[in-house]
């Protein structure tokens, strides 16, 4: 369903997350691109070092969350807008708390599983009221965390930028990719 909007989030993301970081207090440690060192290191198959990860390419970087965010969260088959929502927050929070956050939104079961019921909840849902509740319900989540007095400035205005977007996005029309897909679904 928003497979088209890939290449949008995962920019955003990118800008974001920015260069490579290694703030004392951040309890996610030295990260480029967002994508945290153990991340890194569970991807390669090998105990990564800093090295490895100032030498982190934005390629490998969306490599990295298409396959462990995106694809986890199943934001292929959620609604645009819907999808940003929940792809950035798994980035930040991991897939399970994410599709927790969506599915609370939606009102199913709330078990960090995308299965059949959430996704089809999320499709009959009204996208920008699902959007406003991921997000703040994630940043009634992030001022409850240590560092807030630390990062709080910076993550309310992340979680502004992908509240923006991903409203924007629930208005967009259907891309000509998006309808050709519904046409043929129904046709099948």
């Amino acid at each position: 369903m928003a497979a088209v909007n890939v290449p949008r989030v995962l920019a955003l993301v990118l800008r974001i997350e920015g260069g490579y970081v290694d703030h004392p207090q951040d309890p996610g440690g030295a990260t480029k691109f967002g994508i945290t060192l153990d991340t890194l290191s569970e991807c390669r198959g090998r105990r990564c070092t800093k090295a490895d990860m100032r030498a982190l390419t934005e390629e490998e970087a969306g490599a990295i969350y298409r396959a462990r965010y995106w694809n986890r969260v199943r934001a292929d088959e959620l609604p645009p807008g819907i999808d940003e929502a929940v792809f950035d927050f798994a980035v930040n929070s991991g897939p399970s708390r994410a599709v927790i956050a969506l599915q609370r939104a939606l009102g199913v079961a709330d078990d960090g599983v995308p299965g059949p019921v959430t996704l089809a909840a999320a499709r009959r849902a009204n996208p920008r009221k699902v959007v406003n509740a991921i997000c703040d319900d994630r940043l009634a989540m992030m001022r409850r965390l240590g560092p807030w007095r630390t990062f709080g400035k910076g993550w309310s205005r992340r979680v502004a930028m992908v509240r923006a977007a991903a409203l924007a996005l629930t208005d967009a029309p259907p891309t000509l990719a998006e309808r050709a897909t519904a046409l043929f679904k129904r046709a099948a």
